[in-house]
């Protein structure tokens, strides 16, 4: 994984209170253009990133552009590994691989105690691997484990959502932690062994807890967006074995948590071996090696031919062409925000507050996220902003301040963040139904890291 560099600072074109008018108009913009006009997605978001910019006293061209890159970042990079992980998706399904790990967590867990089960499949599965990868990749478990257990697809959908999510937010190697960490001088062992102490909590609370909630207030059926197709109706129809198909999820994992642990061992870029893992635990690299692999391990294990596993892969693209526009253009959102300097103008308020070094954190953090959308520039910029607050604090409580800015970035996922198109989409959900389950999800599980960070401060 690629630690994002710091930022720019932006100097803002007009006064905090414009700034914050903008986006707060633009926001509300957007969510009319869906929700009451019926406008696309993708079209709202693009109108909303022209609005805030041009709100905010930006001249039109430039907020053009600033969408554009925006756009065209996101693309290259979520959009890439949806549909990677749309094409590993799809082979999962046709093969069998998915139902076979369903019929394994049914068979195995009650109803009470599939949300407990999805919840440690995406703790496990969030561990290594970029929140989008392993969404793409559980969509087709969650869906088969939703209807088999005849529950709302949220019941299940959730648990594995704060899995995913808490781990994305607050433990290394996932970059926001490795730069909070990086940036604020802290120890990567230490700050592991708290984050995976924060997030079992967290991921408890926020997931089979707060998912029982949440599927009594939103209650939806599994789409078919990764339904089975019969490709080979008269053929062999063996299933790929239950061991096969772990090692052909798990192999994107290995090879991202591989790199990380050589990185933190070697700790050489020139170093060959290091350089070759760099390479195959890229994310784009990584998946791209795993829907290969997957085509002989899942396509030709179960029995498909060579046209077979090709029709597979190819129909796995048109139904998630649409979602990969719409999270793109939240990116293009995003970046409009991020350039009219509201990021740094709510960092620079919240600074001045007396608080204590880990409330703050998590405040800047959860300022900078609402304003941005963007969990790792939420990252980023509030632990450059408390650099100075940790200079003589010992390293347990320097940890906490790197997990309490981890918890705070994932505060409310709403409009601006491409993961909310994403779930959306993938669920099946409008917009209020999002913001009642995804939304309130991720509120959960910042407000109750930053509870279980502030209990362990008690104690470490």
């Amino acid at each position: 994984m690629i630690l994002l560099a710091a930022p720019e600072p932006v100097a803002p074109v007009a006064s905090g209170g414009v700034l914050l008018a903008a986006a707060l108009a633009s926001i509300a913009l957007i969510v009319v253009l869906i929700t009451y006009v019926k406008l696309h997605p993708f079209l709202a978001l693009l109108l909303g990133g022209v609005a805030v910019g041009v709100l905010a006293g930006r001249n039109v061209m430039d907020v053009i552009t600033s969408f554009g890159e925006g756009f065209g970042a996101t693309a290259t990079s979520v959009g890439l590994l949806i549909a990677l992980g749309a094409m590993f998706a799809k082979l999962l399904s046709d093969s069998g691989g998915a139902d076979q790990i369903v019929d394994t967590i049914v068979g195995r867990s009650s109803v009470r105690t599939l949300p407990w089960a999805m919840a440690l499949v995406g703790a496990i599965i969030g561990l290594p691997m970029f929140f989008e990868i392993g969404l793409v990749l559980l969509m087709p478990v969650i869906y088969l484990v939703a209807r088999r257990a005849q529950v709302s697809l949220i019941t299940v959908g959730i648990p594995t959502l704060a899995g995913l999510s808490a781990m994305h937010g607050l433990v290394p190697p996932h970059p926001g932690p490795l730069a909070a960490i990086d940036a604020l001088q802290a120890d990567l062992g230490t700050t592991l062994a708290l984050g995976v102490l924060v997030a079992i909590p967290v991921i408890v609370v926020s997931g089979p807890l707060f998912g029982r909630l949440a599927g009594r207030w939103v209650v939806v059926d599994a789409p078919h967006t990764f339904d089975a197709t019969p490709v080979n109706p008269e053929g062999d129809t063996r299933r790929p074995s239950f061991g096969v198909t772990l090692f052909s999820v798990l192999l994107p994992l290995v090879l991202m948590l591989a790199k990380a642990i050589v990185d933190i061992v070697i700790n050489d870029p020139e170093n060959n071996v290091q350089q070759v893992f760099d390479v195959i635990g890229y994310p784009l690299v990584a998946l791209t090696i795993a829907v290969l692999v997957a085509m002989f391990t899942l396509g030709r294990g179960s029995g498909m031919d060579r046209r077979q596993i090709a029709k597979t892969v190819e129909m796995s693209l048109p139904p998630i062409a649409g979602i990969v526009l719409i999270v793109a253009a939240g990116g293009g959102f995003k970046q409009s925000l991020i350039d009219t300097g509201i990021g740094t103008q709510l960092a620079d308020w919240a600074q001045g507050s007396g608080v204590s070094a880990i409330v703050l954190a998590w405040v800047l953090a959860v300022l900078i996220r609402l304003a941005t959308g963007s969990a790792t520039v939420a990252t980023i910029t509030a632990s450059s902003l408390v650099v100075d607050l940790v200079a003589n604090m010992p390293t347990a409580e320097v940890s906490l301040v790197v997990l309490a800015v981890g918890a705070g970035s994932v505060f409310f996922s709403h409009v601006n963040d491409a993961g909310f198109w994403l779930v959306k989409e993938y669920f099946g959900l409008d917009v209020g139904q999002t913001i009642k389950s995804w939304s309130l999800m991720e509120t959960v599980l910042s407000v109750s890291g930053l509870v279980f960070v502030l209990a362990l401060s008690l104690v470490v």
